[in-house]
């Protein structure tokens, strides 16, 4: 995060200084739970205007957000088809997720972090999660569905690698192993979601980014929106065994695991790291206060 006046006035040198660079433990303890705190109230207020948006701005966001990643997904088809190789595979993928980072696209699985942590701080309603939810879900299908049928009809040499990926993923079943595969793939995107926010430096939201989406492709982790997209191409190839009704049921228990690791195992861990911070927002609740009115701001800057 940049700086703030604050920060220069308490460290004299005009720079925030970094946890373990001082010699007062209990000084760099107070500067890393500052800049928790600095993370947590950017992630709120990001959760408000993301929420805030209109419907065909919100949507559109949402299928750009898909085809983002499926240029990850060409990637990865591409190199294993050539190479055979998983890994190399996933590393071409977190391409997709750079576009995404660098793009300011967005995923159904990265509104787990943000706009939750802005409910429970009391600064949106319910209902526009829901909203913000189902909207881009849909929007991230639809742009990755388009997406990767144009792959396919590209690229007829990734058809036999296409149908390999999508068949993993149906094959994975209903049972405890793709559950636990949905619950890291949640946890993961999540977690690069909230090491992104505790950034502004380019290359720090690259590297979280190169680092899940190589998480993510490589290890084959249970993603909704991702298992989608290579379901999709493997039945645009039209010699699939399997059925859009399997994607269905593939996909859900995707997103229902890919909730439990986001939002149980690190959503809501990490705002236990700032719980009175948690607590002056819900004192202080916004709904139907304009984004940027002057009492939100001054309460941000004192905080």
């Amino acid at each position: 995060m940049e700086s703030t006046s604050e920060d220069s006035g308490r460290h004299g040198d005009g720079q925030a200084r970094r946890p373990g660079v001082g010699s007062d433990p209990a000084a760099d303890r107070s500067v890393a739970e500052h800049e928790v705190e600095d993370a947590f109230l950017a992630v709120v207020d990001q959760g408000r205007r993301r929420m805030s948006r209109r419907t065909v701005p919100l949507l559109a966001t949402g299928v750009v957000g898909g085809i983002d990643v499926g240029t990850g997904v060409l990637g990865m088809l591409y190199v294993e088809s050539q190479t055979g190789d998983n890994l190399l595979g996933g590393l071409a993928f977190s391409f997709g997720f750079v576009v995404l980072t660098l793009a300011r696209s967005e995923l159904f699985t990265e509104d787990f972090l943000v706009p939750v942590s802005t409910v429970i701080a009391r600064q949106a309603r319910l209902r526009m999660l829901l909203r913000l939810w189902v909207g881009t879900l849909v929007a991230n299908l639809a742009g990755g569905w388009i997406f990767t049928w144009f792959i396919i009809e590209g690229f007829p040499q990734v058809h036999r690698t296409a149908i390999e990926s999508g068949t993993f993923y149906v094959h994975l079943g209903l049972g405890l192993r793709a559950f636990s595969l949905a619950v890291l793939g949640g946890a993961v995107i999540t977690m690069m979601t909230w090491m992104q926010h505790s950034s502004d430096h380019v290359l720090a939201r690259v590297v979280a980014a190169v680092g899940a989406g190589f998480l993510l492709g490589g290890l084959r982790l249970n993603h909704a929106i991702v298992n989608s997209l290579l379901i999709f191409a493997a039945l645009q190839t039209g010699h699939a065994s399997f059925g859009y009704a399997q994607w269905l049921q593939t996909a859900g228990l995707a997103a229902g695991g890919n909730m439990v690791g986001g939002i149980t195992l690190v959503t809501l861990l990490r705002l236990f790291q700032v719980p009175h911070k948690v607590l002056d927002e819900r004192a202080h609740p916004a709904m139907g206060v304009p984004i940027g009115d002057h009492r939100r701001e001054a309460r941000v800057e004192g905080a």
